[in-house]
């Protein structure tokens, strides 16, 4: 460590952590033994980060947020295992996330310029991508996949091993015990949540065109709202009319490798 590093004097930072010379560290924060910390980050009051973990550069971790504790799991025995967090994330006060375990691969992993709000938790082996947002109360069970800009509404849960696609944008209060697929809004309570339309303002609003948009809401109709197609008669005929679009061939792979099942599509009188 260097002394030219903003820590707090009443911060405890463990001789075996290794924190670029550009990080702060607030009052009463404690870093232990095994946690890397890369250029730009801040570590805000009492905030506790625990070993092995690796944050990456221009971080904010706000007060009382608990970064890389033991998985919460009957089964783990004090294995060395990570969390691993890239650049620019924004984790807010209070939020929580697990190291992995070494049944799930021994690594949670958060990518890049995410945001995790108040009192949010990540479970353990959970998989983030990059521009999430966890919005507050949110919690993650382990093994969740969560994909590229995703939203996750406020007091929302998910079952272990749950995936979340891409775009996808879960209403708040939801439960969520079966795949979403990439570009969804859904919301509803465990056994009843449904797909109630596309996310085409987050689609909009980062770059895809209309014609895209198009094909996906094409598919989509196919996919959900052809009730006298069987689940592989809709993905093969969403194939065969609209494949070669990059957006449409991910959701039927995403469909087609689904082990729970996905959400399906509100049904209307």
């Amino acid at each position: 460590m260097s002394v030219d590093m903003k820590i707090h004097p009443t911060a405890v930072v463990s001789e075996n952590a290794q924190l670029h010379e550009s990080v702060t560290v607030g009052p009463f924060s404690v870093i232990e033994a095994g946690v890397t910390i890369g250029a730009g980050s801040t570590v805000a009051t009492h905030v506790r980060i625990s070993g092995p973990t690796t944050i990456g550069e221009k971080n904010i971790i706000d007060s009382f947020a608990a970064l890389g504790g033991a998985p919460q799991d009957i089964g783990y025995k004090g294995e060395p295992t990570e969390l691993i967090m890239g650049n620019g994330n924004l984790i807010r006060e209070y939020a929580s996330i697990h190291r992995g375990t070494i049944k799930g691969g021994g690594k949670t992993i958060l990518g890049n310029n995410n945001m995790i709000m108040a009192y949010a938790h990540l479970g353990h082996d959970c998989m983030i991508g990059n521009h999430v947002i966890i919005v507050n109360a949110a919690h993650l069970s382990g093994h969740t996949e969560v994909a590229d800009y995703v939203t996750v509404g406020g007091l929302t849960g998910t079952h272990q091993f749950s995936r979340i696609g891409r775009f996808a944008f879960i209403g708040g209060g939801s439960a969520v015990s079966k795949d979403v697929p990439p570009y969804a809004m859904v919301t509803g309570e465990r056994g009843q949540m449904r797909i109630s339309g596309l996310n085409k303002v987050g689609l909009r609003r980062n770059g895809v065109t209309r014609e895209t948009l198009s094909k996906i809401d094409a598919a989509y109709r196919i996919l959900f709202r052809s009730p006298e197609l069987l689940h592989n008669e809709a993905l093969d005929k969403t194939e065969k009319e609209l494949g070669g679009c990059k957006e449409v061939d991910e959701l039927v792979a995403f469909i087609r490798s689904s082990k729970r099942g996905v959400v399906k599509r509100i049904k209307r009188s």
